[in-house]
């Protein structure tokens, strides 16, 4: 598990100042990515239109190109606003298999500071169950005080 508090202060500092959300989100995608062995994709889908997310910043290989609200656990957090975390992604109903080797997912709403959902942060593993919920509580807070000020 990464040490979240430093992960924290460094994603802190290296943002501090930038209000560009692609800048941020590409800053985010790589310290998230390189922060944890269990991390296999990460990246950001942002909000392009209604009820529509585009790939944004990422690391890892190839992701969808784009995701409507009405599918898949990205959609699935954008549409609820809720973070959603996946130990097995075969049985969520509707997963978009992006990448064969995703055995389970994480994925967390991001909103501006107007509280507005302006993508999702999507972190995928190949390993099932990869994710606790202390990874959803420290990487929501991250997310939430980058982007508060975007």
């Amino acid at each position: 598990m990464p040490d979240y508090p430093s992960l924290a202060a460094t994603i802190r500092s290296l943002c501090e100042g930038e209000s560009d959300t692609v800048a941020l989100m590409a800053t985010l995608a790589c310290e998230i990515h390189h922060s944890d062995a269990r991390f296999d994709w990460t990246g950001f889908y942002r909000v392009t239109a209604p009820e529509m997310l585009k790939i944004g910043p990422y690391q890892g290989g190839h992701g969808c190109l784009v995701i409507p609200f009405s599918r898949g656990v990205c959609g699935a957090a954008a549409r609820t606003g809720q973070i959603q975390r996946i130990a097995d992604v075969e049985a969520f109903p509707g997963h978009i298999a992006c990448a064969a080797s995703t055995r389970s997912e994480l994925v967390i709403p991001v909103r501006d500071g107007a509280g507005r959902i302006i993508g999702v942060l999507d972190i995928d593993s190949d390993q099932p169950d990869a994710f606790t919920e202390a990874d959803a509580t420290a990487l929501s807070a991250i997310t939430d005080e980058v982007f508060a000020r975007a």
